[in-house]
């Protein structure tokens, strides 16, 4: 790999909640309604990523899990406003911990559902093009950097992502991991992330978090993390 090597959550977090609120501000623009946040529709059904993830995951991961980080996100932006407006900076501060919560829980899952197809349609395989050529150079292939990436996602502690990200500097591919729903800003855009909380896999896979790393793979969707990889 070049010099974008995997990086550990410790010496990234940091810059992250420093600059969490901007750039999520600036990436959650396509699912704001009047200024408010709202839960995106899937481009496919919730079974139709069966047998690698059950259609009763996607709909709970869906419509309860990424729904409570869109109404948070909400609440936690209508906080700060309120207090901005009384001039209250000390009580707009205190939100800074659920706006990045929140509001990167929203732009994660929304990334996701994006990087996701049915294995009968876009799912699964592997990249083409320019995104694999860039594969190969940075990871020495994808079998190489599958196996990064399932490394990273099982040496997460607790609850956490996964991202393939592109430097914007070097225009080189890594890899980073990120705790909670700490979203990817600074240097790096996003674009692949794998979802190790406990609700993307445990009603189907139960403590065998491992095979959710591997089924994965089945269906993402490689036109998704290439058109990013192309426009960033």
């Amino acid at each position: 790999m070049s010099s974008t090597l995997m990086r550990t959550v410790p010496a990234l977090r940091a810059a992250a909640r420093a600059s969490a609120a901007k750039p999520a501000a600036a990436a959650m623009g396509t699912s704001f309604v009047r200024g408010k946040a709202t839960l995106p529709d899937l481009p496919y059904d919730y079974p139709a990523l069966e047998p690698y993830i059950s259609g009763k995951i996607m709909e709970l991961h869906h419509k309860k899990h990424h729904q409570t980080y869109v109404t948070g996100l909400n609440t936690a932006l209508e906080t700060i406003e309120g207090a901005k407006s009384k001039g209250d900076l000390t009580k707009a501060a205190s939100v800074a911990p659920l706006l990045n919560f929140h509001g990167g829980g929203h732009v994660n899952h929304s990334l996701f559902w994006e990087n996701l197809a049915p294995a009968s349609r876009e799912g699964g395989g592997e990249p083409d093009g320019a995104l694999k050529k860039a594969i190969d150079e940075d990871f020495g292939g994808f079998d190489t950097f599958r196996k990064q990436m399932n490394t990273a996602l099982a040496g997460i502690q607790g609850s956490g992502w996964a991202w393939l990200v592109k430097d914007k500097q070097s225009g080189t591919l890594g890899l980073v991991t990120r705790a909670n729903q700490d979203p990817v800003t600074g240097n790096y855009v996003p674009l692949m992330g794998i979802d190790a909380w406990e609700h993307a896999y445990y009603l189907q896979y139960e403590n065998r978090k491992a095979e959710y790393f591997d089924a994965i793979w089945n269906v993402i969707n490689w036109k998704t993390v290439a058109s990013r990889f192309d426009k960033s």
